[in-house]
């Protein structure tokens, strides 16, 4: 799981990854025999008994640094992606993060560039709001309404959607799957862990060799099996 690529010399959320630091993590991943790919590939791959070699990689917010610093590393080791992006800010800036920097995030013509790459477009809702939090009508904007806006962007329905905040319950899930998205991404969601609550592993600027090593093996030990959400 990662954000931003770029400048972290103001970085209080611990959110952003330099460029350097990226291409070592993947250079790690490729020497180990693995390969980063979208979650809709590796969720197929594992659908046919296969992917032991592939880790999903997933960038979460849809930051404008990802076009400019993280696709041509993604393109140089040879790796896919999944970009979870908020079709109700284009163009805009993190306002979310109280502490800031601001950070500016993909226009439309962003986004549709790094799909063109092959770069798996999913959704992260509309605004990055707290959707345990939100009533029937926002859940319903933020879920299905953002996929038909990402569906006119693209012009694909993204089957992958990202919990922001990483915060999931049952009914958040329930209607990302009434939403018509194939999968959802969490962060650690305990007894809902399934095929609609994927738990991830953050990926940061300190994670160097040895810690990636120990934060997988980890991750491999705390998967529990799908719980039908």
């Amino acid at each position: 799981m990662y954000h931003s690529v770029g400048d972290r010399s103001d970085d209080p959320y611990r959110v952003t990854v330099t460029p350097a630091r990226l291409d070592a993590q993947l250079g790690w991943l490729r020497r180990r025999g693995l390969r980063g790919v979208s979650v809709a590939a590796l969720l197929a791959a594992r659908e046919r008994g296969a992917g032991r070699d592939l880790v999903g990689l997933t960038f979460d917010d849809g930051y404008a640094d990802f076009v400019t610093h993280a696709l041509p590393l993604l393109r140089k080791w040879g790796c896919g992606a999944t970009l979870f992006v908020l079709p109700g800010r284009l163009g805009g800036d993190n306002a979310w993060d109280r502490l800031g920097p601001r950070k500016p995030l993909l226009t439309a013509d962003g986004i549709r560039q790094a799909a063109a790459e092959g770069v798996e477009i999913g959704s992260h809702g509309l605004t990055h709001v707290d959707l345990t939090g939100a009533d029937d009508a926002v859940l319903r904007a933020e879920t299905a309404g953002s996929r038909a806006r990402l569906a006119e962007l693209t012009g694909t329905g993204p089957a992958g959607f990202c919990y922001p905040y990483g915060t999931v319950d049952r009914r958040v899930a329930e209607a990302v799957r009434r939403a018509g998205y194939g999968y959802g991404c969490a962060i650690d969601p305990g007894a809902l862990t399934g095929p609609y609550a994927l738990p991830r592993v953050h990926v940061g600027e300190d994670d160097t060799a040895v810690r990636l090593l120990l934060k997988r093996a980890l991750h491999r030990w705390r998967r529990r099996p799908a719980a039908g959400v």
